[in-house]
């Protein structure tokens, strides 16, 4: 019977450790099935979008709405610096909008009555142009009526010594050639006067022409004045400065009294709207990972606590290593005569956006474990 007994311990025993050998077996495979199916890290942080809160206008911070590490809601007020002399800088130049108007409507009426000045010096001109051509008719018609009365009493001269005529025909003769030469150096002296008229009319013509101005330099100021208001304006709306979303007021470094400095940082705001789980996965791991694949996400502050998650994106470039390819310089790479016996796999950062975070649990730099599940 010990004999029996002997044969059966070592038979159990080869049993049992080949049992545990193939279970350890299939435990490495299920563990490396895992590690190339659904890649896993804990090297792995919390980040989130986040902006610096800086005044774009100078002066006194009368209200400070936030504290240090305060959750704030979209439109909340964070601060609120002294408007008054913004006010009043948007009242001077809207005044000055207002004078630029007047002088608009001032030139506008201006310069219509010199066009309405062009218009008679122009009636003027035609009928000084009318005038004038009447004179020269006269002054024609008198210069041959002259003519013929000077004609004829030169005729009629000579045939007086025959006494072919009377004294009283040369007499006559002689009137009518005084009378219609008198009438001649008027008509020559009203052409003048004519000529005259004419000159000075032209020359208010031209001189009015001159006077008419346009609205265009005036005009043109318009533009600067509406954009003086508008940047008046725009200066006084930035005195009250509101949460351009949800998020978290963290490095608040300033108090209610202090003066704001245009691009000064006061604050930052963190964009609680989404989270995302950086994780640096091995360069051989990223051929089993693409985005719109699920993910598991646990935050160490909560390791017991699953988040869903979902990748957006993997990285395509990470700071090269100098002892690797050495050092890129101007003339020729600088290669390091080294020989690595051990080749550390490179990772690349995968960003997994988390569909169900916890406000007040996901903090950016915190420590996390990201697994990849598939599609």
């Amino acid at each position: 019977m010990n004999t029996t007994k002997n044969t059966g311990s070592p038979r159990l025993s080869r049993w049992l450790s080949l049992g545990i050998v193939t279970g350890a077996v299939l435990l490495g495979l299920i563990v490396l099935y895992r590690q190339n199916y659904h890649p896993r890290t804990d090297d792995a942080e919390v980040f989130a979008n986040f902006i610096g809160i800086a005044p774009q206008v100078d002066g006194p911070l009368i209200r400070l709405n936030v504290r240090d590490n305060q959750f704030v809601k979209k439109g909340d007020l964070l601060y609120e610096i002294d408007e008054r002399p913004y006010e009043y800088a948007l009242e001077r130049v809207i005044s000055e909008q207002a004078a630029l108007e007047g002088q608009i409507s001032d030139e506008r009426r201006r310069i219509a009555a010199l066009v309405s000045a062009v218009s008679v010096s122009e009636a003027n001109i035609h009928s000084a142009e009318a005038d004038v051509d009447s004179s020269e008719r006269a002054v024609n018609r008198q210069r041959a009526e002259w003519t013929y009365a000077s004609d004829n009493l030169h005729r009629l001269e000579p045939l007086l010594t025959k006494q072919f005529v009377t004294v009283d025909q040369v007499d006559r003769a002689r009137t009518s050639e005084v009378a219609e030469s008198e009438a001649l150096r008027q008509a020559e002296s009203q052409l003048q006067l004519a000529k005259a008229e004419l000159k000075s009319a032209l020359a208010q013509h031209e001189q009015a022409q001159h006077a008419v101005t346009t609205l265009e330099p005036l005009a043109n100021q318009r533009g600067a004045k509406e954009a003086a208001v508008r940047n008046a304006r725009y200066n006084l709306d930035n005195c009250r400065v509101y949460a351009p979303f949800d998020a978290r007021v963290t490095n608040l470094t300033i108090s209610e009294g202090a003066y704001a400095h245009v691009g000064q940082q006061m604050f930052t705001l963190i964009d609680a709207r989404t989270w995302w789980a950086i994780g640096n996965f091995r360069e051989g791991q990223l051929k089993r990972i693409s985005p719109g694949m699920r993910a598991d996400v646990y935050v160490l502050s909560k390791p017991n606590v699953r988040f869903t998650g979902v990748v957006d994106s993997l990285g395509f470039g990470v700071t090269p290593d100098p002892d690797v390819i050495g050092t890129l310089q101007p003339g020729l790479p600088d290669v390091q005569r080294t020989l690595n016996w051990v080749h550390l796999a490179s990772r690349y950062p995968v960003r997994v956006r988390v569909e169900n975070p916890t406000p007040d649990l996901f903090r950016i730099g915190e420590s996390a474990v990201v697994t990849i599940r598939g599609d």
